[in-house]
C-alpha cells in the first residue's frame, strides 16, 4: 500500500526544520518547549504551540511513510499490556514486539479482557500476515489457555517468561511523565503510533553491536527520516 507523500502547503518555515522538530519531540525525552529552545539555540524562532501543530499534521504522515520491518517465520512475539492513566480513568496499552525489541504493533483499549487481547492479535496477524515461530505472554491468557488464532495456526504459547514487551513501556513512561500524562484515549494512541514508529526507526536492535555500527546505523535512519519527510518532487 503505497502512502502519499507529506503536504507542507502554506508552512512558513523550511520543511526541514518542521521535520527537525518533530524529529527532536518524538525521537528525545523532550517537552513542546524543549523543543522551541533547542531550535531557538540555532537562531530558529517558533512557538512550541507551532511546534505541536507540526507534530500533530505531519507525525503520522512520517510514521506510516516509514518502511517497516519484513516478517519472517522465526519471529518470537512477545505480548504485553500497561495499565495508562487518563483523566484519573483506566485504560490499557496492549503492544507486541519481536525478540529485536521492535513494536510490532499496539493498540489503546478501555478494557482489560479477553476481547481486548484477540483486538490486538486479530490486528497483528492481518498485518504482518504470518504466524510467528512462537508468543510469549505474560499473564495474557484467554479462556481455554489459548491466544487468538494460535491453535489452529500450531504456534507455541509461553506464558510468564522474560518478556521483552515489559521493556519496551519504559520509553514510554518516561515520555508520559515529560507530558505530564495524556488528555484522552486517541491522543495517547495517536502519540504512540508515531513515538514506536520513530523508536523502530533510529534505536539499533538489541543485539551486541560496535560503535561504528551504531553509528552507521544512526546515519542510515536519518537518511531514512529525510527521506520519508522530503517534499514530494
Amino acid at each position: 500500500m503505497s502512502v502519499s507523500a507529506p503536504t507542507y502547503k502554506n508552512h512558513r518555515y523550511p520543511i526541514e526544520i518542521v521535520a527537525r522538530a518533530v524529529w527532536l519531540y518524538f525521537r528525545f525525552n523532550q517537552s513542546l518547549r524543549d523543543v522551541e529552545e533547542m531550535l531557538l539555540d540555532r537562531g530558529i524562532v517558533v512557538s512550541h504551540e507551532a511546534i505541536r501543530r507540526w507534530c500533530r499534521k505531519h507525525g503520522l504522515d512520517y510514521a506510516r511513510r516509514i518502511r517497516p520491518k519484513a516478517p519472517t517465520k522465526g519471529d518470537v512475539w512477545h505480548l504485553d499490556d500497561v495499565v495508562v492513566r487518563i483523566n484519573g480513568q483506566k485504560c490499557w496499552l496492549w503492544r507486541a514486539v519481536d525478540q529485536d525489541g521492535y513494536v510490532l504493533d499496539e493498540i489503546v483499549q478501555t478494557r482489560r479482557n479477553t476481547n481486548a487481547a484477540k483486538r490486538l492479535l486479530t490486528r497483528l496477524l492481518k498485518k504482518q500476515g504470518m504466524p510467528p515461530k512462537r508468543m510469549i505472554t505474560d499473564k495474557l491468557l484467554l479462556r481455554g489457555g489459548q491466544t487468538p488464532g494460535h491453535a489452529e495456526r500450531g504456534t507455541p504459547l509461553d506464558k510468564g517468561l522474560n518478556n521483552r514487551a515489559e521493556s519496551s513501556h519504559l520509553p514510554l513512561r518516561k515520555r508520559e511523565r515529560t507530558r505530564q500524562g495524556f488528555r484522552s484515549v486517541g491522543s495517547l494512541q495517536h502519540f504512540v503510533s508515531i513515538f514506536s514508529a520513530v523508536q523502530n526507526l533510529f534505536v539499533p536492535s538489541q543485539t551486541n553491536r560496535s560503535a561504528a555500527q551504531i553509528r552507521t546505523h544512526r546515519r542510515q535512519a536519518m537518511a531514512a527520516w529525510e527521506a520519508v519527510s522530503a517534499r514530494p518532487a
